[in-house]
């Protein structure tokens, strides 16, 4: 991946003249003089490891060779993708510079280094595709950490056809996984914007929710069982695909963001490789039309595999289509864009499609045809490859979702809009803000806003100030503070006042038997104590 930006560096594309002049009049962006820094240029800090560390560490992991502390190693593994983590590393900021890189190749492997961190007074960040968007790699505590890069645990250990279940490891990334099981005739069926870099640990550490969730659901509802690795020992999960015996341990680790433990293996629920998938775009003249027609699905059925929508402002954009932007392609007419997706069989495919066809034109859509849903099926993973073309330019581009019950979406959507409009536009730099519904469900949905504005003269204080008005917006109306990306280090109080000081004070006791030297991601989901 591109250590200054995302993905693949091959991809990247600068922005179309007709978008950059948009860019210039409607919000005041000027192309920065200065471009991002070099890797070469970079000023990287020897380690502050010492030879007895080194070598501990070496020990765990079958010798040198798997441990890492050259400066493009470290600085490859510094922070995550956020526009305040790229920023900041495209200046040359290395303040969350990781002391090592290290690559376990099994799970023994994993318990020992964590064993040696706490011996030798290290803490340790999982690492596996480097995509958090809300400081999920950049711990709290003050003292040296070591990035633990599960890439070597890359296998598909093995696929249970009876049970329709495959066990995975860790490392495996989004496209490989799906190569894998497709071998075999099965699909995972998790396909979330960061699918080509994101891994399955990442998956699961982040209760990660992919595009096709109305069909496919959820990753954390994918899960069947976990093994983790902890200072204190392993923890195995999920003996069957439901149990009355305690609390369900596999939600207490889904979601916890290595702060508990390190996943080093993932038993799911496969679904057979689709005959068919058939995408299309819908048109409605409202944001609220268009809403109420995806609950009307996702309550009543047929639900489609992949349902989403544009608001007025994305749509006129052309978001929901990103190859599209700035081409003769992009939308044109006034509304909002749904984008409905059926996977299956042929047969089911299209008596769902049917059945849907008539609810979503009974309440108001139009049907624009097949172009719309298949261009956003070919660039669902181009968003972040845009991102990195507007901050080339000048402007400042960020993304933030929640998530509430439908009684609650419209005013919600409404807080957020209004808390980031506000307060960049009393920073200087008034923004473009953007929102899809992205997942939807019987009793609720998501929120996913992209803002855009000019960076001003200090782009990581106005979003600082933005970001925590949205996060104040969204508690104050009802949202959780992250449907999908995650809480981190961003988060973190937000999520504390979410769940309340004697929630917090469970997980916290969590978190001192399994890990009582605080070795793993200190201050990354819970403050450090």
């Amino acid at each position: 991946m591109l250590w200054s930006g995302w993905g693949d560096p091959a991809k990247a594309a600068p922005l179309p003249d007709a978008v950059t002049g948009l860019l210039r009049d409607l919000l005041g962006v000027t192309r920065r003089e200065e471009g991002p820094a070099s890797l070469d240029a970079v000023e990287v800090p020897a380690s502050p490891l010492g030879d007895e560390a080194l070598a501990a560490l070496a020990a765990c992991v079958g010798g040198e060779a798997h441990v890492a502390t050259d400066a493009e190693s470290r600085v490859r593994h510094t922070r995550g993708k956020s526009t305040p983590d790229l920023l900041r590393i495209r200046a040359g900021d290395v303040a969350d510079l990781p002391a090592a890189v290290v690559l376990p190749g099994s799970h023994d492997e994993v318990l020992a280094v964590l064993r040696a961190c706490a011996g030798h007074g290290l803490s340790a960040v999982p690492f596996g595709g480097g995509t958090s968007v809300v400081g999920g790699l950049a711990p709290d505590g003050g003292r040296p950490f070591v990035a633990l890069d599960l890439r070597r645990l890359d296998r598909l250990v093995s696929v249970d056809e009876v049970s329709r279940t495959a066990t995975l490891q860790p490392g495996l990334r989004g496209p490989r996984c799906e190569a894998l099981l497709n071998e075999r005739g099965w699909t995972l069926g998790h396909f979330p914007q960061s699918f080509e870099w994101a891994t399955v640990g990442g998956f699961a550490a982040a209760r990660s929710s992919g595009q096709a969730s109305a069909g496919y659901g959820r990753f954390d509802e994918m899960v069947l069982g976990l093994t983790v690795a902890t200072p204190e020992g392993t923890v195995e999960t999920g003996r069957a695909p439901r149990s009355a015996a305690g609390p369900d341990l596999r939600q207490l680790l889904l979601g916890s963001e290595g702060a508990f433990g390190v996943i080093t293996a993932v038993t799911v629920r496969v679904r057979p490789l689709p005959e068919r998938r058939v995408y299309e775009g819908w048109r409605f003249p409202s944001f609220e039309a268009g809403a109420a027609a995806l609950r009307a699905l996702a309550q009543d059925g047929p639900r489609p595999t992949v349902l989403r929508l544009s608001d007025e402002t994305e749509t006129f954009v052309g978001l929901a289509q990103p190859d599209a932007i700035g081409s003769a392609q992009a939308p044109a007419a006034a509304g909002c864009m749904a984008i409905a997706g059926y996977e299956g069989t042929a047969d089911d495919t299209a008596e769902r499609r049917e059945r849907a066809a008539a609810v979503l034109a009974g309440l108001g859509g139009e049907l624009i045809g097949a172009e719309p849903g298949e261009r956003w099926a070919h660039g669902r993973y181009d968003a972040p490859y845009l991102r990195d073309a507007l901050l080339d330019a000048g402007a400042f581009a960020e993304t933030l979702e929640t998530a509430a019950f439908w009684s609650a979406v419209p005013g919600l959507y409404t807080a957020v809009r209004t808390a980031l409009t506000d307060t960049l536009t009393a920073g200087g730099t008034p923004p473009l803000v953007m929102c899809h519904i992205s997942h939807v469900y019987e009793n609720g949905a998501s929120l996913y806003f992209t803002v855009v504005s000019a960076q001003g003269e200090d782009a990581l204080a106005h979003w600082d100030t933005a970001k925590r008005a949205a996060n104040e917006a969204i508690l104050a109306a009802g949202g959780t503070i992250s449907h999908h990306h995650g809480v981190g280090t961003d988060h973190r109080d937000w999520y504390a006042r979410e769940i309340g000081p004697v929630g917090l004070r469970m997980l916290q006791a969590v978190k001192a038997e399994t890990d009582p030297a605080g070795v793993l991601s200190p201050g990354v989901l819970l403050p450090v104590r």
